[in-house]
């Protein structure tokens, strides 16, 4: 499902979990430098834009675009593969936990290479650390098929992916806290139950894109472990982090 289409159905409730974290915020916004103008692809509802700049939010769901408040950036519908924005036209472009989603991932990063003049700044995860968070590992696997055969071995999603297409790049990475207010997947490490409400997964775009059989299972073994205590003892751990590193990054591209 392209990125537009997944997100016309999940969009119907995804500010009910998805939110600004302002830890993460502050990496993010840290990251731009001094850009003055910004160009948000996949933006989304507007998280994480930074108030105090000049944003061109870019988006291809009606449904998401519909969720943006009233004072948030400006809005065009489009994709990021082909950005309605002339060459060097911003100081930075950054993407926010979206071009996983979309349809060419390596089109996308080069119009965001186009259009900015100074800094590209993305905030993902890498596809080769998928298998370190428990949830993947332990309930659902199928996670792992849905990342492409070539970002499985170390060092091919920065050397043969982002550095590809962007230049050098810097990777940062971004600890998730405990309590993150944005509920993307990897929200939840300390708050597992969390993951049985069904608002949670409705913003979530992975539960949506996996075999609905598969996410049944995996909610199911979840239920029995809390229950039982098994998922207690087995991280234990984990009640007394602050924050967890996942795998997510920072990743910035200096281009000027």
């Amino acid at each position: 499902m392209a990125h537009a289409g997944l997100y016309d159905v999940l969009g119907r409730s995804y500010t009910v979990t998805r939110g600004t974290d302002p830890q993460i915020a502050q990496m993010i916004w840290a990251g731009l430098g001094d850009a003055r103008s910004v160009l948000n692809v996949g933006a989304g509802a507007g998280a994480y834009e930074p108030p105090d700049r000049n944003v061109l939010a870019v988006e291809p769901s009606s449904v998401m675009i519909a969720h943006r408040p009233a004072n948030a950036a400006p809005v065009v519908r489009a994709v990021a593969e082909a950005l309605p924005v002339g060459t060097d036209r911003v100081d930075a472009a950054m993407a926010i936990l979206s071009d996983h989603l979309w349809e060419d991932r390596r089109q996308g990063l080069r119009e965001l290479r186009r259009v900015a003049r100074r800094r590209v700044v993305l905030f993902n995860a890498d596809p080769t650390a998928a298998g370190r968070f428990w949830l993947t590992r332990d309930y659902l696997p199928g996670v792992l098929r849905l990342i492409p055969r070539s970002f499985h071995k170390p060092g091919i999603w920065v050397r043969d992916y982002l550095t590809r297409e962007l230049g050098p790049v810097r990777l940062v990475p971004v600890p998730i806290p405990h309590d993150c207010h944005d509920g993307f997947y990897g929200a939840f490490w300390r708050r597992p139950t969390s993951y049985l409400r069904p608002e949670v997964r409705a913003g979530i775009s992975l539960f949506a894109r996996l075999p609905q059989q598969d996410v049944v299972d995996a909610l199911d073994k979840l239920r029995q472990d809390l229950d039982s205590g098994v998922w207690q003892d087995r991280y234990a751990e984990l009640v007394e982090q602050q924050e967890l590193d996942l795998g997510y990054y920072l990743i910035i591209a200096e281009l000027a």
